[in-house]
């Protein structure tokens, strides 16, 4: 069975298919997590944050450019991208622990994205963790 870091790369992988313009994705999706065997809960999991994500994009997206401070959302990289809506998204939107989301998206970014990545995604993330109204 897949593991959550596993599901959260997925969906990753998702959000990056679907910026660089293939919207038709969503179709696909349980196909795709079907070949990577994401299943049972943590499938729910997964599907949870593909949707959360795609309904609270606009307020995601804000949230993001609040806290980049010499960029906006659409200057940084794709994988970058993906990775700090999904850990805005459960941050903000699930009861997923801040500290528990922000150490998931660094390690996804030391994972698939340049060496300055992590450092970077974890000072938006630690921002926004910060400043938002109710702390968990």
């Amino acid at each position: 069975m897949a593991t959550r870091f596993q599901v959260r790369e997925s969906i990753i992988g998702l959000l990056y298919a679907k910026d660089l313009g293939n919207e038709g994705i969503d179709k696909f999706v349980d196909e795709i997590l079907e070949e990577k065997k994401i299943r049972n809960k943590q499938l729910e999991f997964a599907k949870s944050l593909y949707a959360g994500i795609g309904e609270h994009l606009e307020e995601i997206d804000s949230t993001i450019n609040n806290y980049l401070k010499e960029w906006n959302l659409e200057q940084i990289g794709n994988i970058e991208r993906a990775i700090l809506r999904l850990a805005t998204y459960e941050m903000l939107f699930s009861d997923i622990d801040d500290a528990v989301a922000i150490n998931e998206a660094i390690e996804l970014a030391k994972k698939l994205c340049s060496d300055t990545s992590p450092k970077f995604i974890n000072g938006v993330l630690d921002a926004i963790m910060k400043n938002k109204g109710d702390k968990k």
